[in-house]
């Protein structure tokens, strides 16, 4: 790593004195990357191939998914004291923060903040990360009990961030920001296919968690109707969800991967027939944008975040729909089908890149930047000091 903790100088642009300052308190640490973890990821290091950046990290294991490039560690973003974190980024003075969470603490801040809120998911479905401590849990379900405490946060920004225009219409539907939102789409890290290939052997390739609102169940019933497939689960899984998948559809031929590295996952793309996902709520589906753009096309439950990820080149049904999933894949077989889903498969994920989300932020941060001053929420107003202060 280029700089430590406690040594590395703050980035500095023509005309953007204290630098870009992103936090990237939320990959993982674990060598992993979930959804956050990925965009924290993906949009830093597109970024920094525009603008010096600085990186917050709460611990140094973080750096393993980052790209080298300066970085400070402040307190983790579950820790009590996170809503005066900004206590220790005003030390850094930043011309601007991003924040690939709504969450980052913002009392007593001194610079421009914007902050992302990916879905709404957790309001219809309220079951919270299993590896959060127990109070961030039972603070997490009340949270989202109620849409005030989402007004709040989002409020005290200077600008929003969301992945897609699917959740920035739920934002303006449920009004949970008077601040401008702008759209910077997720990306994948799957590297595209050198050539199209031709139709593959017959597999169809899930990726993605266990869990109730995914919906896996109605894709173990579709296997069970497509004797001459194989479904592969790519995710890791508990003994019981692998016994209770294997008993809801004996004839299904299951084939449990139990956590795959990139390169293997890859593999399995390029080898398989279809991506597949009947989930009844998704923030955006990057596994979708993974398949396509090496050339697998994806059959997808009929949900609005997929119509937008998946576009023309997918193929969609009900998400309880099991005989409707397994016709899709049919539909595949049929002559130049899976050519020509191929191809426009390629050509939509083409539409999403971490180049092209930089470049969105990057416009919407240096805009900020040239504004100057910062937004305080105070009794439902909002007031903008002509400079902000410094120590």
């Amino acid at each position: 790593m280029t700089a430590s903790g406690a040594a590395a100088p703050v980035n500095a642009a023509p005309g953007n004195a204290g630098g870009i300052v992103v936090d990237c308190r939320y990959v993982r640490t674990d060598g992993r990357h979930d959804g956050i973890s990925r965009y924290s990821a993906g949009i830093t290091t597109a970024l920094s191939r525009l603008v010096p950046v600085t990186m917050l990290v709460s611990h140094p294991r973080q750096l393993e998914l980052l790209p080298e490039l300066p970085w400070r560690r402040v307190s983790p973003p579950t820790s009590p004291f996170e809503p005066l974190v900004a206590r220790q980024v005003n030390r850094l003075r930043p011309s601007v923060v991003f924040s690939p969470m709504q969450t980052m603490g913002s009392a007593g801040r001194r610079y421009p903040l914007v902050l992302t809120l990916h879905d709404l998911i957790y309001y219809r479905h309220r079951t919270p990360p299993a590896e959060f401590a127990w109070w961030v849990r039972g603070l997490w379900r009340i949270y989202h009990l109620a849409w005030w405490p989402q007004r709040v946060l989002l409020n005290r920004a200077d600008a929003v961030v969301t992945v897609s225009e699917t959740t920035k219409a739920l934002m303006a539907e449920h009004r949970l920001t008077r601040r401008p939102v702008t759209v910077v789409p997720n990306a994948a890290d799957v590297a595209p296919a050198a050539e199209r290939r031709a139709a593959p052997a017959k597999a169809l390739v899930y990726m993605g968690a266990f869990i109730g609102y995914k919906n896996v169940d109605t894709l173990v019933r579709a296997a069970a109707l497509l004797p001459d497939y194989e479904l592969r689960l790519m995710s890791r899984v508990t003994e019981g969800e692998k016994a209770r998948l294997e008993a809801l559809a004996p004839a299904a031929r299951l084939v449990f991967r139990n956590g795959v590295s990139d390169e293997e996952y890859r593999a399995e793309l390029l080898g398989a027939t279809a991506l597949v996902s009947a989930s009844r709520d998704e923030g955006f589906g990057i596994p979708v944008v993974e398949s396509m753009s090496v050339g697998t096309p994806a059959i997808l439950s009929d949900i609005a975040i997929f119509r937008e990820v998946g576009g023309d080149a997918a193929l969609f049904a009900p998400a309880d729909d099991a005989a409707a999933f397994a016709a899709a894949v049919r539909l595949l077989e049929g002559e130049g089908e899976w050519e020509r889903r191929s191809a426009a498969s390629v050509a939509q994920a083409a539409r999403f890149s971490w180049d092209a989300s930089a470049a969105v932020l990057h416009t919407l941060l240096e805009d900020l930047v040239a504004r100057g001053g910062v937004n305080r929420t105070f009794r439902g107003r909002v007031r903008t000091p002509a400079r902000p202060r410094r120590r």
